[in-house]
């Protein structure tokens, strides 16, 4: 049966990401974490951190289709400089970008009820330290919200 995306599921989403600890939340369209396919909507409000990370699976490029708000994407050297930026923002011709694998990068919300479609290569396998910025904060660590601060400014955006 054919899935159609509306509001509704939007809304919803949404909703569930302002409630959630990480401010975040995924919408699956593939059936498992083993599936070799990953698609899914990712809902993700102000004040979310996603630690800089990279995909060292030469089949892990992921794209980012941007639906709804404004999202920042930043790519950094091994080092934590950053190297690129891309303002997406939805309803634009600048709503896509694709990141490359073994690039490390990040996305940061810069408005609330921020959701985006991301495809990339399953199956899903948690990081390995190589693929962990060891020079970004931990998720959990107490100077991760500055550190957020500091991504968003890239983007004068607090």
């Amino acid at each position: 049966m054919m899935l159609t995306v509306d509001t509704t599921i939007l809304d919803n989403l949404t909703e569930k990401a302002k409630t959630s600890p990480r401010l975040r939340m995924n919408y699956n369209f593939h059936p498992a974490n083993e599936s070799a396919c990953h698609r899914l909507l990712n809902a993700i409000e102000l004040g979310s951190y996603i630690r800089p990370h990279c995909h060292l699976d030469s089949e892990k490029d992921e794209t980012f289709v941007l639906l709804r708000g404004r999202l920042g994407v930043i790519c950094f050297d091994a080092s934590g400089n950053v190297t690129e930026t891309a303002l997406l923002v939805a309803g634009t011709d600048q709503a896509v970008v694709t990141i490359p694998y073994g690039i490390f990068h990040t996305a940061v919300s810069l408005a609330p009820g921020t959701i985006f479609f991301e495809a990339k290569a399953g199956p899903y396998l948690p990081f390995s330290n190589a693929e962990i910025a060891s020079w970004a904060p931990l998720d959990t660590a107490p100077e991760a919200s500055g550190y957020l601060q500091h991504l968003c400014a890239i983007f004068n955006s607090p």
